[in-house]
């Protein structure tokens, strides 16, 4: 197919992967015009300014939106397809990729994009589960407590840039760690716990290759969600390396649920996901079953 007006739309960070997101839109639409569509850049400079575009393109019709960078760009991105027919295209050209990575899709953007196409160019599509915060999707895990003081804490700081502010607030936080009182409902049962954090995984991956929930499924209708309790900041470190594999969860301070709708509560804390705000605690996330369609991952 060729029309003249654009029918795939793709969102491109241009701080994804220090730029390599700007240097990859080329190569993406080279794909999509081989396969016969007619994409076209969105002009977003902002992810809400993207978020925004890439909703107004899937009203007026879009066959596909594709993201080029990082699990940020593929946020806002989600934003405009989940809860539609519309797919998604993950382009891998950032830091993290976590969603990329839990769904098996092609580590080379080139590739992903020729693949995206093709499945596209066939109506070839996978369904997948999306959770939900309020008004806002996510596809990769939601987090709270020490992860999210965290991130609060890294955007606040103005120095130093780069990966290097995040170092200074995990410095920062653990001088300062505690245990918070929190309390979790997990399908209608309610405990109150001192928690360390929580992650709320519909994928098993988060920060950039952390395997938080690593049993997580994101076909199955269910959220897993990995509880870690009291910790001293020793322990805390300790556990950080087991992370990449997924063997915290054989620590004895940490606890394993399964759940479709999560309930969670404690002031003061902002629940994140896929790296960004969603809400403030008290929030709930929801797991939609098949909200998302992707193109370009396999099955």
């Amino acid at each position: 197919m060729s029309t003249t007006a654009a029918d795939v739309v793709v969102l491109v960070s241009p701080s994804a992967g220090r730029g390599r997101g700007t240097h990859l839109a080329g190569q993406v639409l080279a794909a999509f015009r081989d396969a016969g569509f007619s994409p076209e850049v969105l002009p977003a400079t902002t992810g809400a300014e993207g978020e925004r575009q890439a909703g107004d393109a899937v009203a007026a019709g879009a066959r596909a939106v594709v993201a080029v960078g990082g699990d940020g760009t593929v946020h806002a991105a989600l934003q405009a397809v989940a809860g539609t027919p519309t797919p998604l295209a993950l382009i891998p050209a950032g830091t993290g990729n976590d969603l990329a990575r839990a769904l098996g899709g092609h580590i080379d953007p080139a590739a992903a994009a020729r693949a995206a196409a093709d499945d596209l160019k066939a109506g070839t599509t996978r369904s997948v589960d999306a959770g939900r915060t309020g008004d806002r999707w996510w596809a990769t895990v939601l987090c709270c407590g020490f992860d999210s003081a965290v991130s609060d804490r890294a955007n606040r700081m103005r120095w130093p840039r780069g990966r290097r502010r995040y170092d200074v607030a995990v410095v920062a936080e653990l001088a300062r760690l505690r245990p918070r009182e929190l309390t979790v409902v997990l399908d209608g049962e309610s405990q109150t716990l001192p928690v360390t954090m929580v992650a709320v995984g519909n994928t098993a991956w988060y920060g950039g290759g952390l395997k938080v929930c690593p049993g997580a499924d994101p076909a199955d209708g269910l959220f897993d969600v990995t509880v870690v309790g009291a910790s001293t900041r020793l322990a805390l470190m300790r556990q950080k390396p087991r992370l990449a594999t997924g063997a915290h969860v054989d620590h004895p301070a940490v606890s394993v649920f399964r759940a479709s709708r999560v309930e969670l509560s404690s002031p003061g804390v902002t629940a994140y996901a896929d790296g960004e705000p969603v809400a403030p605690l008290p929030a709930v996330a929801e797991c939609v079953p098949g909200a998302l369609h992707v193109v370009g991952t396999g099955r």
